[in-house]
């Protein structure tokens, strides 16, 4: 058998330098088949800033697995799940349409050709090959209108609607009325969605579900722009809409931490995809479910699972989500010093060992000192406010993941992101003890701590 190529390398490039020159016409893709993911974009993007590198006359394209998975932000070599995206990508069918002196010319195309994954064997690299059908090949690795896409901005993005709008902002940033296409809803909900089989959308759920979201969360990641949602009504209906890119004019301080960027963790992903949970659905849990909560719930369930005292468990998936819903092993956020037990009527959750009772009240313990610290830092003369402040930014700023330095930089102590980064750091300050397993007991006790 004929060895597969080698990988080419060029020079590395610093991550805030990974640009990939995105063809507009792939940028709000509406499926005409098949269904893109959020991986599955993030797949294709660092797919196609290598075939640039590589050059557009090159027939087929070579990367080791692991560069693969580094640029594309997810952390398992789990490769089954790497081939459904794979076969995502090649079951959707994209249109391209063009004009010129008169003539029109319409292509129907897969979005990737034939891939190869190639296993060398132990102590050797794992390879990916791919091609692009020729018709639409040099349109994407050597555009002539392109939008410059940076990975590790998209790669931070955790809603398929957010890298959408993403792209779309930074395409229409330099266009002179900063306003993007104006579609109806439908072409809106395909588009932000990766789906094909949308053929009626109810309005009210599509704002509040996706486009309410993927907004709040362009406008925490992208230090570019933000992005206003424009309404266009027939009658009382809103039929179109669009929106309006707004940039920002700000400094960066520092280089970005790559150790904060926001990994696809694919782990937790195939962890519910083994309890029975779709993977279109595992990956929409994922991204809408906060990582630690999600965690503690699949192990929940494990061991829920393992026991042989209860009754069997018929759906695991089932079980998994009304656990995730009802807080089987997280803190209720509206309760801060109560650890959650199962609601009346519902399946009792596992007795917590003791490791675990404590890690707990660590948390309600740290919670209740930031809260504390809050308080105390609004009560405090302007002088004083602005000392702290100062203090933070000098020795902290730098350090932090950039959406949260960017938060901070705008709104300060009142930002959601970073207020609460500041006021645990100012805790640590105020109160610089640790807690010892007798200081945590007597702090449950002081509260009333349920469960210990």
């Amino acid at each position: 058998m004929e060895a597969p190529p080698r990988p080419r390398k060029p020079p590395p490039k610093p991550a805030d330098e990974q640009a990939l020159a995105k063809a507009n016409e792939a940028i709000a893709i509406r499926p005409k088949r098949g269904k893109l993911t959020l991986l599955s974009r993030r797949i294709y993007n660092a797919l196609l800033y290598h075939s640039q590198r590589q050059g557009v006359d090159e027939p087929v394209y070579t990367l080791a697995l692991s560069e693969l998975i580094g640029d594309a932000r997810f952390n398992s070599n789990n490769t089954e799940l790497l081939k459904s995206h794979l076969r995502d990508m090649q079951a959707t069918t994209i249109e391209w349409s063009t004009s010129a002196m008169g003539q029109k010319r319409w292509v129907s195309s897969q979005l990737l050709g034939t891939v190869t994954i190639e296993e060398q064997g132990r102590g050797r690299s794992t390879i990916v090959t791919w091609r692009y059908p020729e018709e639409i090949k040099e349109r994407l690795v050597r555009p002539h209108q392109y939008t410059r896409v940076l990975l590790e901005i998209s790669g931070q993005m955790r809603s398929y609607s957010a890298a959408v709008l993403y792209e779309i902002g930074a395409r229409y940033l330099t266009s002179p009325g900063r306003l993007t296409m104006r579609e109806d809803v439908v072409w809106w909900a395909a588009v932000l969605t990766g789906r094909s089989d949308i053929t009626e959308v109810d309005y009210r759920f599509l704002k509040r579900d996706v486009i309410s979201k993927a907004l709040a969360e362009v406008e925490a990641l992208c230090e570019d722009f933000s992005l206003e949602l424009i309404e266009h009504k027939q009658g009382r209906k809103i039929e179109e809409i669009q929106f309006r890119v707004l940039p920002r004019v700000q400094q960066r301080i520092g280089e970005v931490d790559n150790s904060h960027r926001n990994v696809f963790d694919l782990e937790l992903v195939g962890r519910l995809i083994q309890l029975g949970v779709k993977q279109d659905e595992a990956q929409d849990i994922y991204a809408t479910t906060d990582e630690g909560q999600l965690r503690a719930t699949l192990d929940h369930v494990h061991q829920r699972l393992k026991s042989t005292s209860l009754p069997a468990i018929q759906s695991p998936a089932a079980y998994f989500k009304d656990a995730l819903k009802k807080g089987y092993s997280t803190v209720k956020a509206s309760t801060p010093l109560e650890i959650a037990q199962p609601v009346q009527g519902t399946p009792p959750a596992v007795v917590q060992s003791d490791a675990e009772r404590m890690r707990r009240l660590r948390e309600l313990w740290e919670n209740d000192r930031m809260k504390r610290a809050r308080e105390m830092f609004m009560e405090m003369p302007e002088d004083q406010q602005t000392h702290w402040r100062s203090t933070f930014e000098q020795t902290q700023l730098e350090g932090l993941a950039h959406p949260i330095a960017r938060a901070w930089r705008r709104d300060g102590p009142a930002s959601r992101v970073a207020g609460t980064t500041f006021h645990r750091w100012l805790a640590a300050q105020t109160w610089p003890e640790e807690a010892t397993d007798k200081a945590l007991l007597e702090f449950a006790l002081a509260k009333g701590v349920a469960g210990i």
